[in-house]
């Protein structure tokens, strides 16, 4: 979810493990030259997710954390390549704390239809979340969450 603390959690946690560090709301708007919510805003929802979808799809990084954007679970084939080269790890942060985060909702760059809440999309996106995940880390402290990230993935390092 947006406010779960992907960038931050990510960047710690690729110092910590020795590896390189992507965000790929940065790949997206260095490959469209926009900012994610001017793509929102101005080619609609549905361009941008087709626009994350296919910079997750080729996307073809080694010994890296990748944090993605939280829409990147609408997209099967995005999951599936990310999977395929690596391990999915949801950071499970509770709405209630997703709220408190997250101050910008309407410049941020999420992805939400006119009318919808963060209510509704940590609702619809719950369950694929769920889905795509290897692990599933529970994310209040940032540095408690990259211990036990490390403690589970130790063996695929």
């Amino acid at each position: 979810m947006p406010g779960a603390g992907k960038s931050t959690v990510g960047v710690i946690l690729a110092k910590a493990a020795g590896l390189q560090f992507c965000d790929t709301d940065l790949i997206i708007q260095q490959k469209t030259g926009r900012k994610l919510q001017d793509i929102i805003n101005n080619d609609g929802i549905e361009k941008f997710l087709e626009t994350e979808s296919d910079v997750l799809s080729e996307l073809s990084v080694e010994n890296s954390v990748i944090a993605t954007g939280g829409s990147a679970v609408y997209s099967e084939a995005a999951m599936e390549n990310l999977k395929r080269t690596g391990i999915a790890v949801w950071l499970d942060v509770p709405l209630c704390e997703v709220k408190r985060r997250i101050d910008n909702i309407t410049t941020r760059g999420i992805v939400m239809h006119p009318g919808e809440s963060l209510e509704s999309i940590y609702a619809e996106r719950l369950p694929l979340y769920r889905k795509y995940a290897d692990i599933t880390v529970s994310c209040s402290v940032t540095e408690e969450t990259v211990e036990n990230i490390l403690k589970s993935i130790q063996p695929e390092l």
